[in-house]
């Protein structure tokens, strides 16, 4: 589905991704796992097209894939941010109409998509309440229900868990293994281990902006020549440090 190749890209002098490369097919869950400041906002800000002046090649279904030019490519991806892309001042359900009718849906389209999205953000008994009046970890679900509303190909989304007590990260995660259940694409990031190993098909494990190593959990655990190894044995293993300071 898509492929990345040779992912370049810098900050002046730093360069925050250097020669990414990875795939995923269809229906598959990939991960980004690595601690704050290893890259994966920078890649898949390049890949969603919020980045200018990267270098390598993307492309998307065997296409070549600009999403920062072509509209229609752009649709193809539904970008769940780590910032909150709604507005507290409206209910879910105007939140929703409103980003589904920049994607032009018609009504009949929005009626059934917006019921659809609230359901798998469980969100659908408080579609009439003020966003501001939700919980972090509600509004983080109505956040992952807008990336949702146009029915991409691929789901990207950024730490989507960041900031949220336990237990809205575990109504989330909720929502990330129905979607998985479903068949549904995504792209992940991630500094919590127990996320990637519960959720995805296979991992890439960032640091310092490269691509350390990719696979199953089990393949990660194999390459380090312990097969009863965690993530964060593994990630200690290929790069020196912890996956996080806490």
């Amino acid at each position: 589905m898509l492929s990345v190749a040779n992912l370049e890209f810098s900050y002046g002098k730093r360069k925050a991704v250097d020669g990414v490369s990875f795939t995923i097919a269809p229906g598959q869950v990939f991960g980004l796992l690595g601690p704050n400041g290893a890259g994966k906002t920078s890649t898949i800000s390049c890949i969603c097209g919020l980045l200018a002046g990267w270098k390598g090649e993307l492309t998307f279904g065997g296409k070549d894939f600009r999403p920062a030019s072509v509209l229609a490519d752009r649709a193809l991806l539904g970008l769940v941010p780590q910032e909150l892309a709604i507005y507290p001042n409206l209910t879910a359900e105007e939140n929703l109409t409103f980003f589904a009718k920049i994607y032009n849906l018609t009504a009949n389209e929005r009626t059934e998509r917006i019921a659809g999205v609230l359901e798998i953000a469980g969100l659908t008994e408080r579609k009439s309440d003020l966003v501001r009046t939700y919980s972090g970890g509600m509004q983080r679900r109505l956040n992952l229900a807008v990336g949702l509303l146009h029915r991409p190909k691929l789901v990207v989304l950024d730490e989507p868990t960041v900031g949220v007590d336990p237990q809205s990260r575990n109504h989330l995660f909720e929502s990330l293994a129905s979607l998985k259940a479903s068949g549904q694409s995504l792209l992940y990031t991630t500094h919590y281990m127990e996320e990637a190993a519960r959720l995805c098909d296979k991992i890439g494990i960032m640091n310092e902006g490269k691509l350390v190593a990719t696979g199953t959990p089990a393949e990660l655990a194999e390459r380090v020549g312990d097969p009863s190894a965690d993530l964060e044995q593994v990630f200690l293993e290929l790069t020196g440090r912890k996956l996080r300071d806490d």
